[in-house]
Parts: C-alpha cells; structure tokens; sequence
C-alpha cells in the first residue's frame, strides 16, 4: 500500500506563512465548496457547512483508501469572503457578507468521487443537510499575496491593511476574494491563539 499523502508537505507554500506579507503562486487546486451568505457567528448554515465538508471530505477519503487504496490527511477549512458592495465588507456590516467554504482535496480526485461521497455521506443518520449544497470545484492557479495573522478574527483589519499595503506598494492589484485558512480549531484554541492565514489573489 502506498504511503500517506501529506498535502500540507506537498503545498507547503500555501499553508505555511509568516507575519510579514509576501507573494506566493497558488497551483490549480481541487476542492469540496459550500457558499452561504450573512453573519457567520450564531449561523446554523454556516455551522452546517463545515459539518458537511468534513464529513463529505473524511467520506471521500476512506472510499479511495478502500477502493484504490489512496490515503492523506484531510486539509484544514478555508473560506472566501466578499461583499456585493465591496464596502459593505466590513465588521460592521457582517449581514451582507457573502462566503464560500471549501477544503483541498488530492489532485487525483474526480466530479464523480466527489459526488460518490457526498452522497454516501448524505445517506447517513444525522447527516447535515448543507451536504446536499455541496459541489466539486477545480480552481486555476493564480498569484496572490499572504500573511500569517495571530489573534481573534475580530482583529484582523490591521493585518489586512498591512497586506493590502503590501500589494499596492509592488503596483499590484486586488483581484478576487479575499480569503482565509484557518490553520487552528476554534473550538480548542483560545482566540488570542488563532493562527489564520489571510490571502489576497493579485494581478499586474
């Protein structure tokens, strides 16, 4: 049987990061996505989300690894977050943000694994009812710029302005969402603990 594949070593550029901006390349990657829209403290879609794409991506897992005997571990959460008036994206206006969820998977896996695991994991009891919400997505590479941000989501908005700066200083542009790996489990880290990697795709 083949070894474990570690995704966090073979895209270790992408999450790994440190407090001061810099540019990376982001490869095509393919990932489990769910969208949802509003303030996602206290929401039941949101929370709904991150079941169905842990348990869709843990199903998929375990059918490769018995099915073809492919294993890795499962990828950490990610989110994409904008606004439809871009100012509305702000701490003070959480009700009209719009939000993408998604988790990496292996290059390897196709639509119709995914879609096997999605079901298979729909099929079972108690299963989250955002998994029926959930797609396969193949995202094309691009350029973007990151920052490791240390702390509370509510008190991101200097690290942003700092990679933001960032961009603008090398004549670069913002071009897409804004978006955020969340390297630790809010569940069992204090929030002044978090660490959260906060990425900008750029153009020239």
């Amino acid at each position: 049987m083949p070894d474990k594949l570690d995704l966090k070593a073979k895209y270790k550029e992408l999450y790994s990061a440190k407090a001061v901006p810099a540019l990376m390349s982001v490869p095509r990657l393919c990932v489990l996505a769910a969208d949802g829209e509003g303030d996602p403290n206290g929401s039941q879609r949101f929370q709904d989300c991150v079941q169905a794409l842990y348990a869709a991506s843990f199903s998929l897992k375990f059918a490769l690894k018995k099915e073809r005997g492919l294993d890795w571990g499962v990828m950490m959460l990610e989110g994409d977050w904008c606004a439809a008036d871009l100012s509305a994206f702000s701490m003070e206006r959480r009700a009209e943000w719009r939000w993408t969820l998604c988790i990496t998977q292996p290059e390897f896996v196709c639509p119709a694994d995914a879609d096997a695991a999605i079901a298979a994991a729909a099929a079972k009891k108690g299963a989250s009812p955002a998994l029926a919400t959930l797609r396969f997505e193949e995202r094309a590479a691009e350029e973007a710029a990151h920052i490791l941000h240390l702390g509370s989501y509510d008190s991101e908005a200097p690290t942003i302005a700092r990679l933001h700066a960032f961009i603008k200083e090398r004549g670069l542009a913002l071009s897409g969402k804004h978006r955020e790996i969340y390297l630790s489990d809010a569940r069992r880290v204090a929030p002044d603990k978090l660490r959260t990697i906060i990425r900008q795709p750029v153009s020239r």
